[in-house]
């Protein structure tokens, strides 16, 4: 594919409501996508496009990566007030758990969701099989 790849923007803040949703209920967000790669078949992607990641210290509903794992591999962090959904082919149950920091990660069938801080565009699977405990999540 020729077209270039697109930077993939990490939010370092969830986006403020712009609408009262006590008045307007919120449309549902799609936060969950696929993606395919030829060697790893198809695969969870976030909404800015960056590759998700399934941590196997993890514990179902518990994510074990805080500190500097947590600066190497950022939890997809969302808002709970505002409706989401998963796009086409995401058919897991998707939750949120708080971590310690208060904010709230994204769940796929209680499995907590990553980023790798190496990949730097859309379509980017730097993060598979790091340390042999890091691995794309299949839908």
């Amino acid at each position: 594919s020729g077209a270039p790849q697109q930077p993939i923007a990490i939010p370092e803040v969830a986006p403020a409501l712009t609408t009262d949703s006590a008045i307007t209920p919120a449309a549902p967000v799609v936060i969950l996508n696929t993606s395919s790669d030829a060697n790893l078949g198809n695969f969870l992607v976030a909404d800015n496009g960056g590759t998700l990641y399934r941590f196997t210290k993890d514990t179902p509903g518990v994510s074990n990566c805080t500190g500097q794992c947590a600066a190497n591999w950022p939890p997809y962090t969302v808002s709970t007030a505002v409706p989401f959904v998963g796009g086409a082919g995401v058919s897991g149950k998707l939750a949120t758990i708080v971590r310690d920091d208060g904010s709230e990660q994204l769940t796929y069938n209680n499995t907590p969701l990553y980023y790798w801080y190496k990949d730097l565009n859309v379509g980017d699977v730097n993060g598979q099989n790091v340390g042999g405990v890091w691995f794309v999540v299949q839908p």
